[in-house]
């Protein structure tokens, strides 16, 4: 059976994995990252990308790091999710590498500071390396609320034949749960990394 998804359930998962990823140390969080980038490196998805988003952990959040260096080092060209005034409450990226000046956002997040010669939509990517709650084997993801994955990249939602980018969530293997209940609005994933292995979701 799925696990009910009504706002209070939703609310209550993601207290409990904050508090899971909360309780792990500085140590094991970082032996978790590097397990991960060593096996999400060698991935298709990932190896065939070139244009890949990839985002600042936060919060416990599973750290991508160590892959966006192997990325880096592959001559990837590597994003981060900035927000815009006119942006209706959606993600654009713009270009980011390893010294690059970053400014704090309205929620305490580090963003690139904001070059518009560097900023492109999220339909112009390869890959999006993505922050999630829990996942389940479908590639039904739960986030953190505010919607802002969802509505950047509803437009895959309406491709039957050619998806770009793919989404590959980043997790630890404790954020994975046998069945999500999928609202109408989500984005599925397309595969999830964790310290164990890739998970591919099923074709849609």
């Amino acid at each position: 059976m799925p696990v009910k998804t009504g706002k209070a359930e939703r609310n209550a998962l993601r207290q409990q994995i904050r508090l899971q990823r909360r309780a792990m140390t500085a140590t094991e969080q970082a032996a978790c990252a590097h397990r991960l980038a060593r096996h999400a490196g060698k991935d298709p998805l990932v190896f065939n990308s070139r244009h890949i988003a990839a985002y600042l952990a936060a919060d416990g959040e599973m750290d991508p790091w160590p892959l966006m260096e192997r990325l880096w080092s592959l001559g990837k060209t590597l994003y981060l999710p900035i927000l815009v005034p006119f942006s209706d409450q959606r993600l654009w990226f713009s270009a980011y590498k390893p010294g690059d000046p970053l400014i704090v956002n309205r929620f305490g997040i580090l963003e690139p500071e904001r070059h518009h010669y560097r900023r492109i939509r999220p339909a112009a990517l390869d890959l999006v390396l993505t922050p999630l709650v829990a996942f389940d084997p479908m590639g039904h993801r739960l986030g953190m609320g505010g919607g802002y994955y969802d509505r950047s990249f509803a437009f895959l939602n309406t491709r039957r034949h050619w998806r770009k980018p793919r989404l590959l969530g980043l997790a630890y293997e404790f954020q994975r749960h046998s069945l999500l209940e999928a609202e109408a609005w989500d984005v599925p994933l397309d595969a999830v990394a964790t310290e164990a292995c890739v998970y591919h979701s099923p074709a849609p």
